[in-house]
């Protein structure tokens, strides 16, 4: 039989936990839902789509006006 040992001894970081200066540091992530996550990425994909419409509309307006200084 396997002898259960305790993962808190020897370990400096234990799920995201660890000691500092004597106190219990949180560096885990925060608790959150798949579907918080989902709607999470969708908002910032949404969001990268609407910057990049914006971006290549001023190109194509720059470019316009550029198009009509030019002389043949």
């Amino acid at each position: 039989m396997k002898k259960m040992t305790n993962p808190f001894i020897g370990s400096d970081n234990v799920g995201g936990l660890y000691v500092k200066d004597g106190r219990l540091i949180n560096d885990r992530r925060d608790g959150e839902t798949g579907i918080a996550e989902a709607s999470r990425i969708r908002r910032a994909v949404k969001n990268d789509r609407k910057i990049n419409q914006i971006a290549e509309g001023i190109e194509l307006a720059e470019n316009k006006k550029n198009w009509r200084q030019l002389d043949f």
